[in-house]
This record gives C-alpha cells, sequence and structure tokens, in this order.
C-alpha cells in the first residue's frame, strides 16, 4: 500500500520510524517543504502531519497530484474532518490522534471516521504501533488528545516535579531524575496490563504505608482538580485551534 506522509516532525517521523520497525509500511514517501510536494500516481492513503495552523498552505500544492480516491488520515489536534474535506473535495477523511511512542510501536491513538473504509485504513496503519481506541463521534477527539495525546508531558512534568521535592528531600538532582524516571517505566509496565487502575494502585498502596500517605496528600492538594484542569485547557485549546471558540 502506497502511503503519503506530508510532514515530518515530531509526531510524522515518530509515525514513520514506528512503521518502518513493524513493517506496516517500510518506505512511506514523505513530503517536506525541502522537497516539492508532488504524491506519487498510486497513493493512497495521504496522511496529514503538519501543524495544524499550516496545514491549509501545506495541503495546497498536494491536491494536484494526490489522486482523487486516495484516503486522507489527519493526526492534526484541532482541524475539523469537514474543513479537510472541503480542501481535499471527494476523499474519504479519518482523524487520528497518537502519541509519540508509536515510534517504537508501543502508542496509544484515538481513531474515528463516519467512513467504514476510511476507519479501517486507519486501523490498518496504525493498529500495529498503537493500542488504538475507537470514538463513536469527532467531538471526541479534543478528550482524546488531552488523555493521550497531550497527557504524556502531563506526567513527565508531575515526574519533575516529584524529582524535585526529592531534592528538597535531600536527593542528587541525578538521583532524583534517575529515579523519577524509573518510577515512570515502572508505572508503564504496570499500565501495560489489563488490570484497573485502582487495582494497580491498591497493589502499591498498603494501608497505613508510605505510598498510602503521599496519595492522600496528594488527594488533599486536589489532584483531581488539577488533572481536570488540565484536561480541559488541552479540549479548550483543540476548539480554538478548529475556531470553534476564541483562541
Amino acid at each position: 500500500m502506497q502511503v503519503t506522509l506530508l510532514g515530518h516532525g515530531r509526531l510524522g517521523s515518530a509515525i514513520a520510524e514506528g512503521w518502518r520497525l513493524t513493517g506496516t509500511v517500510p518506505c512511506p514517501t514523505v513530503l517536506t517543504r525541502a522537497v516539492p510536494p508532488v504524491c506519487p500516481p498510486d497513493t493512497r492513503v495521504l496522511v496529514i502531519a503538519v501543524k495544524p495552523a499550516a496545514w491549509r498552505e501545506a495541503v495546497a500544492p498536494v491536491l494536484a497530484t494526490l489522486p482523487a480516491d486516495a484516503t486522507v488520515i489527519s493526526v492534526m489536534a484541532g482541524v475539523r474532518a469537514g474543513d479537510l474535506s472541503a480542501a481535499l473535495p471527494g476523499r474519504a477523511v479519518a482523524r487520528v490522534m497518537p502519541t509519540t511512542a508509536v515510534a517504537q510501536a508501543q502508542g496509544v491513538a484515538a481513531i474515528w471516521s463516519d467512513d467504514p473504509a476510511a476507519r479501517a485504513l486507519a486501523h490498518a496503519l496504525f493498529d500495529p504501533v498503537a493500542d488504538t481506541v475507537d470514538l463513536d463521534e469527532e467531538s471526541l477527539i479534543d478528550a482524546a488528545t488531552a488523555v493521550a495525546g497531550s497527557a504524556p508531558a502531563f506526567f513527565y512534568a508531575l515526574a519533575q516535579a516529584l524529582a524535585q521535592a526529592g531534592v528538597e528531600a535531600g536527593l542528587t538532582l541525578d538521583a532524583a531524575e534517575r529515579l523519577a524516571r524509573g518510577a515512570l517505566r515502572s508505572a508503564g509496565s504496570g499500565a501495560g496490563t489489563d488490570a484497573p487502575l485502582d487495582d494497580l494502585i491498591a497493589r502499591i498502596a498498603s494501608p497505613g504505608g508510605t505510598t498510602r500517605a503521599g496519595l492522600e496528600a496528594l488527594r488533599d492538594a486536589d489532584l483531581d482538580g488539577v488533572s481536570r484542569a488540565a484536561v480541559q485547557a488541552a479540549v479548550a485549546r483543540a476548539k480554538a485551534l478548529a475556531g470553534d471558540q476564541p483562541a
């Protein structure tokens, strides 16, 4: 299957790397500003991975060589399928929101399309590199972006805060950061199972123990409220990018 990838930034390059790693798309055609934007005539799928603010100018020169029956898959936050369909008329559209861990075939990706064939193609491309989650409505993409696409940075920020707290408790910065990174890896190994999140917490947080005390402190400091604020802010920004509300 001929796949053309428009954009090769952090996410675009991660997708291409994951495809090569898994053999899903060994040699995707990559279009960037450095090369003429010409799609191979047998392009079956165009994956758009450019910055949302610049997508119209990036797509315009591609239209002349994009086959009329090609499927368009967008991995851009805040760009609605209707706008893509208007710019690329006659072509089925799917939206996918993956994390950059697709590079190691360990990502997660939300998938939406109102076209069954386009949805199937999205699964064919992203199932090998991610745990894929189907969405029933396009409007849910913004929430999925916040909970998955943006959330790795939230977890890194928490690890950074924990490391700083460790320094304040007497650890060296190097030791604190190594321990915080190791904790992230340990949490990731548990998250890779099917165990409920409550069970994963309970396995570590013994009654009356140190972990339980720390969890209670997090909850007293409104961990739920802070997490809700982060998700709401990311959703609001995605809607602003789409023009649904002021930026």
